[in-house]
Parts: structure tokens; sequence; C-alpha cells
């Protein structure tokens, strides 16, 4: 009788099993362009007197759909490009997930509905504009603008710690810009040419030691 060869098949001929480790799960994002405007009218619409609060809320504790670090990286860069701060970062934002298409339908998102609220109110408020009350509401709201700027600005210390040019020199920057220009009035211009010329040039320093580090550390 003849033996089956199944039986005389080496071990290895098995299929290997599968070792290899399970994929980090994938970070939140917009699920489509439509949820990308949506959640961009909706921010907006809860803006009153100041939305980048909103949008720190929104996009980074409440959606992950970035993290501090990035927040910051972006707004910086949206606040040194000319226009409006917050169209800037939805550009920036847009564009992270669905390239250029994604830019435009983020500042559609920002601009629709609120251009439509703020008509509707135009036309409400230029009726009772110089009652005192209505003066004194206004006054009001610049007051709580204010707080909403600073509480932005305190929150986004927070993620400076993880900041490769060091949480010290990061506020000591930050000290001397809010020194410059709203004690010593100097034009922003002004400001963002000479202090983002230091902070770029210590950056870039610091990330030089950083993978000369990296790269020592993997030497054997």
């Amino acid at each position: 009788m003849i033996a089956s060869d199944n039986s005389r098949m080496p071990d290895s001929a098995a299929p290997p099993s599968s070792t290899a480790p399970d994929a980090p799960p994938a970070r939140p994002r917009p699920a489509s362009l439509a949820d990308l405007f949506w959640s961009c009218s909706f921010m907006a619409l809860q803006g009153f007197g100041g939305v980048i609060a909103i949008v720190q809320r929104e996009m980074v504790d409440r959606k992950q759909w970035m993290t501090r670090q990035e927040f910051i990286e972006e707004w910086a860069v949206a606040q040194i490009m000319p226009g409006p701060n917050v169209l800037n970062l939805s550009i920036l934002m847009g564009n992270r997930y669905f390239g250029w298409r994604g830019s435009v339908v983020a500042v559609a998102g920002i601009l629709s509905l609120p251009l439509l609220v703020l008509m509707l109110l135009a036309m409400l408020f230029s009726g009772v504009a110089d009652a005192p009350v209505a003066q004194g509401a206004m006054r009001g709201m610049g007051a709580i603008v204010a707080g909403l700027v600073a509480a932005t600005g305190l929150r986004m210390v927070e993620g400076l710690r993880q900041n490769v040019m060091g949480g010290l020199v990061c506020i000591l920057l930050g000290v001397t810009a809010f020194v410059l220009i709203a004690l010593l009035r100097l034009p922003l211009a002004w400001a963002l040419l000479g202090l983002g010329s230091l902070a770029c040039v210590w950056a870039w320093r610091q990330i030089g030691r950083a993978e000369v580090q990296a790269a020592s550390g993997r030497a054997p």
C-alpha cells in the first residue's frame, strides 16, 4: 500500500501565521465634504464675537480632527497670512482633508449661513442703533470678545509644551510680542518679521539638534 505524500510533507509547507502588528487606529476626520460644510457652518453660527475659541473647542476637543499642536501651528500660519484669520484657518483646515475642494467648502461653510444671519440682524438693529440700551449691549459684547480671545490664548499655551523650541522660549517670545504690539504699539508686520525670524532660526537649530541626537541613538 502506497503511503500518502501528504503525510510526509514538512511542517514548513504549512502557511505561515500572520504576526504583523495591528495597524494604528485611523484618526478622526470629516466623513465627507458635506460634513465639513455643516461643521464649519455650525461653528460660525456659534461664534458671536469671535469664532476662534469655538473652532478650537470643536476641532480639537470635541471632534478631535486636529491635535492641539496642529491647531497652534495652523493658527500661526493663518495669523501671518493676509486676510481674516478665521477664513485663513478654514482654508488650511479644508485643504488638510480634501485639498482645494475642502478649502472652498470650508470657506463657504464659514460664510454662508452667518452672512444671512448678519443681514437679518443688521436690518433689525438699524432701527434701534441709537437707543442707549443697544449701545450698552454692544459695549458689553466687546468685553465678552476680549474674554474669549484671552481664554483661547491661555488654552493654546498648553500645546506649547511639546513645541520643538521649548516651552520657556515660546513663552518669552509670546510675552515679547505682547509688549511690542500692545504696549509699544509696534506695527504687527514689523513684530512678525523680527520675532518670526528669530523663532524660525531657533526652531531650525532645535530641529537639527534633535535629528543629530536621534541619529546618534540609532548608531550601533
